[in-house]
């Protein structure tokens, strides 16, 4: 099976492409490298994964020195003349769109950058599955969809149709388009909505590693909502397990008549870990994996920001075997060993 992954030098793009290399997979990764935050983190990402950063140039492939069946090309996925040269050439069986302008607060400022990268990037990605016969779409979407809902935990049945940031809107566009597009023209899809991933690799303008930063230089830390929040924090490694389960368990075909013709599989799945954790204690354990108190500097609930996000996984356990198996407490302690190490912390 050849794969194609967009946003291998981003956080979970990364942690995906050497989990399907180590299983065999041959794989082609694409990013832009953008600026939105330290490029040096994502050049180093991709040379954990064998791609020597001065050999990358725009739009030509760099193979990786530890994994022969991987190639990465910088690329910009608002340009569909070359997305659809690279698809004509590359004979791709699956897609895995995971590139995205992530971020619900930098949405409030900087709203061209999401319309561009999140959905005219995810419209061209369509177009080329459409043409090229691609055996099956998997794409990140987001618990943001859900928008502020007293309703827990967050169910696939939900209503969706209140996104509070733009960041969440263009999420819930690239449902309504990826539905679309599979009942249209027959392509099999699948969705999923993370939930507030924490790990090694993180990106930097995240809660975890600002959190960290803060402690270790004795500086406050922006807690908002006066701590008052709940997030379903997830693992990194257990969303690539997610990942990995939906591209090994295709949907079964769905005998439903629309328009007399069989509609095509198109799933939408929850992926996070089942249990919410206050923002207080996520704090304390960092903290205590850190050996150093916090100081706290209490705000109010931001402008995009929601309450409480809970996934209900029964589908994607039900449709794959979908399990979480890292805990909050481990996941902290595996995360701040790697943030010691990368940025060179005592």
């Amino acid at each position: 099976m050849k794969i194609l992954v967009t946003g291998t030098a981003g956080f979970i793009g990364y942690h995906l492409a050497k989990s399907l290399l180590r299983q065999g997979f041959s794989l082609v990764g694409i990013d832009s490298i953008n600026d939105y935050y330290d490029v040096n983190l994502k050049y180093d990402r991709l040379a954990d994964s064998g791609i020597d950063r001065n050999a990358i140039e725009w739009n030509i492939p760099v193979l990786s020195s530890t994994y022969p069946n991987y190639s990465f090309i910088r690329m910009n996925l608002k340009d569909s003349d070359l997305l659809n040269t690279l698809f004509k050439t590359s004979g791709f069986d699956t897609v895995i769109h995971l590139a995205a302008q992530a971020g619900v607060r930098y949405s409030l400022s900087n709203p061209m950058a999401y319309i561009e990268s999140n959905v005219t990037a995810f419209l061209n990605i369509l177009e080329c599955v459409k043409q090229f016969k691609i055996k099956h779409l998997i794409y990140a979407s987001s618990s943001s969809v859900y928008g502020i809902s007293d309703e827990v935990p967050f169910n696939e049945e939900f209503n969706t149709d209140k996104p509070v940031s733009l960041y969440a809107a263009t999420k819930k566009s690239n449902e309504l388009m990826a539905y679309t597009y599979s009942h249209l023209y027959g392509i099999p899809v699948t969705g999923l909505r993370f939930f507030t991933v924490y790990g090694p690799w993180g990106r930097p303008e995240m809660s975890p590693i600002l959190f960290a930063k803060a402690i270790i230089g004795s500086e406050p830390i922006k807690v908002f909502n006066n701590g008052n929040l709940s997030r379903d924090f997830t693992y990194v490694d257990d969303i690539v397990d997610g990942i990995i389960k939906v591209l090994k368990t295709p949907a079964p075909e769905v005998a439903i008549q629309s328009n007399e013709r069989v509609s095509p599989p198109y799933r939408i799945f929850n992926i996070g870990n089942n249990s919410p954790v206050k923002l207080i204690y996520f704090i304390e354990l960092i903290e205590l994996a850190l050996g150093k108190k916090a100081q706290k500097e209490m705000l109010p609930m931001q402008k995009g920001d929601v309450y409480k996000t809970y996934a209900n996984i029964d589908r994607l356990n039900q449709a794959t075997g979908y399990v979480p198996q890292t805990s909050i407490e481990e996941g902290i302690k595996k995360f701040i060993f790697w943030f010691r190490t990368y940025y060179k912390v005592d």
